[in-house]
Protein backbone atom coordinates (compact mmCIF):
# COMPACT_ATOMS: atom_id res chain seq x y z
CA UNK A 1 0.00 0.00 0.00
CA UNK A 2 2.72 2.20 1.10
CA UNK A 3 4.25 2.04 -2.93
CA UNK A 4 0.88 2.74 -4.39
CA UNK A 5 0.51 6.00 -2.45
CA UNK A 6 3.99 6.92 -3.69
CA UNK A 7 3.00 6.39 -7.07
CA UNK A 8 0.08 8.61 -7.08
CA UNK A 9 1.49 11.81 -6.35
CA UNK A 10 4.12 11.02 -9.38
CA UNK A 11 1.55 9.99 -11.80
CA UNK A 12 -0.75 13.50 -10.64
CA UNK A 13 2.85 15.83 -10.95
CA UNK A 14 3.23 14.24 -14.28
CA UNK A 15 -0.49 14.50 -15.27
CA UNK A 16 -0.38 18.17 -14.07
CA UNK A 17 3.10 18.57 -16.20
CA UNK A 18 1.25 17.10 -18.94
CA UNK A 19 -2.01 19.25 -18.79
CA UNK A 20 0.11 22.28 -18.67
CA UNK A 21 2.62 22.25 -21.90
CA UNK A 22 -1.12 20.62 -23.50
CA UNK A 23 -3.23 24.44 -21.91
CA UNK A 24 0.17 26.44 -23.09
CA UNK A 25 -0.31 24.19 -26.75
CA UNK A 26 -3.85 25.51 -26.73
CA UNK A 27 -3.27 29.05 -25.93
CA UNK A 28 -0.86 29.64 -28.93
CA UNK A 29 -3.59 27.73 -30.93
CA UNK A 30 -5.96 30.02 -30.13
CA UNK A 31 -4.03 33.52 -30.79
CA UNK A 32 -2.27 31.82 -33.99
CA UNK A 33 -6.03 31.18 -35.31
CA UNK A 34 -6.55 35.01 -34.27
CA UNK A 35 -3.97 36.29 -36.06
CA UNK A 36 -5.08 34.16 -38.95
CA UNK A 37 -8.71 35.63 -38.98
CA UNK A 38 -7.25 39.79 -38.83
CA UNK A 39 -5.07 39.27 -41.48
CA UNK A 40 -6.49 36.36 -43.79
CA UNK A 41 -4.68 37.06 -46.97
CA UNK A 42 -0.73 37.21 -45.09
CA UNK A 43 -2.37 33.94 -43.39
CA UNK A 44 -3.42 32.53 -46.92
CA UNK A 45 -0.65 33.50 -48.77
CA UNK A 46 1.67 31.92 -45.73
CA UNK A 47 -0.05 28.48 -45.88
CA UNK A 48 0.47 28.34 -49.64
CA UNK A 49 4.46 29.17 -49.24
CA UNK A 50 4.82 27.13 -46.23
CA UNK A 51 2.73 23.98 -48.62
CA UNK A 52 5.26 24.61 -51.63
CA UNK A 53 8.40 24.75 -49.56
CA UNK A 54 7.35 21.55 -48.01
CA UNK A 55 6.47 19.87 -51.01
CA UNK A 56 9.86 20.66 -52.24
CA UNK A 57 11.62 19.04 -49.53
CA UNK A 58 9.24 15.88 -49.72
CA UNK A 59 10.54 15.87 -53.35
CA UNK A 60 14.41 16.15 -51.99
CA UNK A 61 13.84 13.21 -49.65
CA UNK A 62 12.26 11.23 -52.62
CA UNK A 63 15.32 12.04 -54.53
CA UNK A 64 17.49 10.58 -51.22
CA UNK A 65 15.52 7.53 -51.52
CA UNK A 66 15.32 6.79 -54.62
CA UNK A 67 19.11 6.83 -54.43
CA UNK A 68 19.19 4.09 -52.03
CA UNK A 69 16.48 2.17 -54.45
CA UNK A 70 16.88 -0.40 -57.01
CA UNK A 71 15.64 -0.57 -60.44
CA UNK A 72 11.71 0.24 -61.14
CA UNK A 73 11.96 1.58 -57.62
CA UNK A 74 14.37 3.97 -58.13
CA UNK A 75 12.61 5.22 -61.70
CA UNK A 76 9.18 5.93 -59.41
CA UNK A 77 10.88 7.67 -56.44
CA UNK A 78 12.95 10.18 -59.27
CA UNK A 79 9.58 10.29 -61.22
CA UNK A 80 7.56 11.62 -57.83
CA UNK A 81 10.91 13.65 -56.46
CA UNK A 82 10.53 15.82 -59.65
CA UNK A 83 6.55 16.31 -59.76
CA UNK A 84 6.70 17.50 -55.70
CA UNK A 85 9.31 19.71 -56.69
CA UNK A 86 7.72 20.92 -59.74
CA UNK A 87 4.20 21.44 -58.01
CA UNK A 88 6.33 23.11 -54.75
CA UNK A 89 8.48 25.93 -56.99
CA UNK A 90 5.12 26.03 -59.11
CA UNK A 91 3.05 27.25 -55.44
CA UNK A 92 6.07 29.22 -54.59
CA UNK A 93 6.34 31.07 -57.85
CA UNK A 94 3.04 31.77 -58.20
CA UNK A 95 1.52 31.87 -54.81
CA UNK A 96 -2.05 33.25 -55.22
CA UNK A 97 -2.68 30.70 -58.28
CA UNK A 98 -0.90 28.12 -55.65
CA UNK A 99 -3.53 29.83 -53.07
CA UNK A 100 -6.96 28.77 -55.33
CA UNK A 101 -5.65 24.92 -55.64
CA UNK A 102 -4.82 25.08 -52.44
CA UNK A 103 -8.44 25.87 -51.24
CA UNK A 104 -9.89 22.62 -52.49
CA UNK A 105 -6.99 20.86 -50.71
CA UNK A 106 -7.67 22.54 -47.07
CA UNK A 107 -11.32 21.70 -47.89
CA UNK A 108 -10.48 18.48 -47.95
CA UNK A 109 -8.25 18.06 -44.84
CA UNK A 110 -10.94 20.14 -42.56
CA UNK A 111 -13.38 17.81 -43.69
CA UNK A 112 -11.43 14.85 -43.08
CA UNK A 113 -10.15 16.38 -39.27
CA UNK A 114 -14.08 17.11 -38.47
CA UNK A 115 -14.84 13.07 -39.61
CA UNK A 116 -11.78 11.90 -37.22
CA UNK A 117 -12.34 14.66 -34.50
CA UNK A 118 -16.64 12.70 -34.31
CA UNK A 119 -15.01 9.43 -34.37
CA UNK A 120 -12.53 10.75 -31.54
CA UNK A 121 -15.42 12.33 -29.32
CA UNK A 122 -17.50 9.23 -29.29
CA UNK A 123 -14.77 6.89 -28.50
CA UNK A 124 -14.03 9.72 -25.43
CA UNK A 125 -17.13 10.53 -24.59
CA UNK A 126 -17.56 8.84 -21.23
CA UNK A 127 -15.04 11.41 -20.34
CA UNK A 128 -15.89 15.00 -19.06
CA UNK A 129 -15.25 17.59 -21.91
CA UNK A 130 -15.51 15.28 -24.75
CA UNK A 131 -18.45 17.17 -26.29
CA UNK A 132 -16.03 20.05 -27.27
CA UNK A 133 -14.70 17.76 -29.41
CA UNK A 134 -18.08 17.27 -30.73
CA UNK A 135 -18.39 20.80 -30.91
CA UNK A 136 -15.25 21.28 -32.83
CA UNK A 137 -16.04 18.16 -35.03
CA UNK A 138 -19.15 19.87 -36.70
CA UNK A 139 -17.74 23.49 -37.12
CA UNK A 140 -14.57 21.98 -38.78
CA UNK A 141 -16.73 20.11 -41.13
CA UNK A 142 -19.04 23.48 -41.60
CA UNK A 143 -15.79 25.20 -42.51
CA UNK A 144 -14.65 22.64 -44.73
CA UNK A 145 -18.31 23.29 -46.79
CA UNK A 146 -17.76 26.93 -46.86
CA UNK A 147 -14.05 26.86 -48.36
CA UNK A 148 -15.67 24.44 -50.73
CA UNK A 149 -18.29 26.59 -52.02
CA UNK A 150 -17.16 30.00 -52.31
CA UNK A 151 -14.11 28.20 -54.71
CA UNK A 152 -11.80 29.95 -56.08
CA UNK A 153 -13.57 33.61 -55.80
CA UNK A 154 -12.45 34.38 -52.36
CA UNK A 155 -9.59 31.79 -52.23
CA UNK A 156 -7.34 34.55 -50.72
CA UNK A 157 -9.33 35.38 -47.46
CA UNK A 158 -11.46 32.01 -46.82
CA UNK A 159 -8.50 30.21 -46.27
CA UNK A 160 -6.78 32.78 -44.05
CA UNK A 161 -10.07 33.16 -42.22
CA UNK A 162 -11.56 29.61 -42.18
CA UNK A 163 -7.92 28.07 -40.99
CA UNK A 164 -7.79 31.01 -38.42
CA UNK A 165 -11.26 29.95 -37.39
CA UNK A 166 -10.34 25.85 -36.88
CA UNK A 167 -7.18 26.74 -34.78
CA UNK A 168 -9.03 28.84 -32.90
CA UNK A 169 -11.76 26.31 -32.06
CA UNK A 170 -9.42 23.47 -32.07
CA UNK A 171 -7.09 25.11 -29.32
CA UNK A 172 -10.46 25.78 -27.36
CA UNK A 173 -11.53 22.02 -27.53
CA UNK A 174 -8.12 21.03 -26.41
CA UNK A 175 -8.39 23.82 -23.49
CA UNK A 176 -11.23 22.50 -22.23
CA UNK A 177 -10.32 18.91 -22.50
CA UNK A 178 -7.10 20.07 -20.57
CA UNK A 179 -8.58 21.42 -17.82
CA UNK A 180 -11.41 18.62 -17.35
CA UNK A 181 -8.86 15.72 -16.89
CA UNK A 182 -6.65 18.23 -14.92
CA UNK A 183 -10.00 18.26 -13.06
CA UNK A 184 -10.23 14.48 -12.75
CA UNK A 185 -6.86 14.21 -11.30
CA UNK A 186 -6.73 16.82 -8.60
Amino acid sequence: MTTMTGVMPAVRGEVRQSTTWSIVLSVLMMVTGMMAIFIPPIAGLTVTVMFGSLLIFTGALHLGLAWRGHGAATVGEIVLAVLYALIGFYMLARPVAGLASLTLAIAAYLFAKGVLEWILAFTLRPIEGSGWLIFDSVLTVVLAAMIASAWPASAVWTVGVLVGIAMFSSGLARLMLSVAVRRIVT
